[in-house]
């Protein structure tokens, strides 16, 4: 799937290996775990050379991403597996209002060295709009209910 302004979803595969799932791998040129603390409302940042691709393996956060001064809202969670693709030049941010934590594995592909303003929180023009925000996380709990009553009705 893809989305404004060219990041991208893209659905995990799997096969069942005894009692294991295993996924698709991404190629990385470096694997980072990031932890995103719940109450999180992240300032946008930047990376000049760098793809992010992220996926979330525990909890679940939103990600923000603006686009002609448009914010895009992506809920991302560990009830839906897919990598998000995040290609160098997109201002980029994290919101978590859960009560738990959310850890992401970030499979870093570098284009160059990193730059001197990468990482450094930019200052919005708009503001976040927290309505929307609001909707984003009731998708994302639903996911989380979903999941949980599979795993009821699989028992």
């Amino acid at each position: 799937m893809s989305l404004k302004p060219g990041i991208s979803l893209q659905k995990l595969e799997s096969i069942q290996g005894g009692m294991s799932q295993f996924y698709t791998p991404q190629s990385s040129d470096e694997t980072m775990l990031v932890q995103v603390p719940s109450g999180t409302i992240d300032e946008l940042f930047v990376h000049h050379f760098q793809t992010d691709q992220l996926l979330v393996v525990r909890g679940s956060f939103i990600l923000v991403a603006l686009h002609n001064k448009q914010y895009h809202y992506i809920p991302l969670s560990e009830y839906n597996p897919q990598v998000i693709t995040i290609p160098p030049g997109v201002p980029h941010g994290a919101i978590n209002l859960s009560s738990d934590d959310c850890l992401v594995v970030n499979a870093v592909l570098r284009h160059g060295e990193s730059h001197p303003l990468d990482y450094r929180p930019m200052k919005p023009s708009i503001p976040y709009n927290f309505k929307k925000i609001s909707h984003v996380l009731e998708e994302l709990y639903k996911l989380k209910l979903e999941a949980k009553n599979k795993v009821l009705l699989e028992a």
